[in-house]
């Protein structure tokens, strides 16, 4: 038997529009309000992200800053998302739900260390 459908998916137009961006804004507040670590990225790409602009020297270098700051943003609401499901699924200790939440875990370390490459390279030929 199967599930019946959402009722939100037969919204076309405007209407899912508007409430995909009401959606969207209630996971930033959620993470905002229920993650330090998102917090914290999100101050760091305050500073970064306007940092961008100046240390870029063409719109590619700025599109690649700046866009390495984003993904560590998208990475770490991924990672929330994934470990707010595996959490929601039992308290129990589970090797599986281990194992995702150190993958998740793990993706937010590779987009931190990729951005750190970008800007530590531009900035080596900003400065170098």
């Amino acid at each position: 038997m199967t599930a019946p459908p959402s009722p939100g998916k037969g919204r076309r137009g405007i209407a899912r529009l508007w409430h995909a961006t009401r959606y969207s804004i209630a996971g930033l507040h959620t993470a905002w309000t229920g993650e330090a670590a998102f917090r914290q990225e999100v101050l760091a790409a305050v500073v970064l992200l306007p940092l961008a602009c100046w240390l870029g020297s063409n719109w590619v270098e700025v599109a690649l800053l700046a866009g390495s700051v984003l993904v560590v943003l998208i990475t770490e609401l991924l990672n929330s998302a994934l470990e707010a499901v595996v959490d929601r699924s039992g308290s129990d200790w589970n090797i599986h739900a281990k194992r995702a939440k150190d993958m998740g875990s793990a993706a937010v370390m590779v987009s931190l260390i990729l951005a750190a490459g970008i800007w530590l390279a531009a900035l080596w030929q900003r400065f170098a």
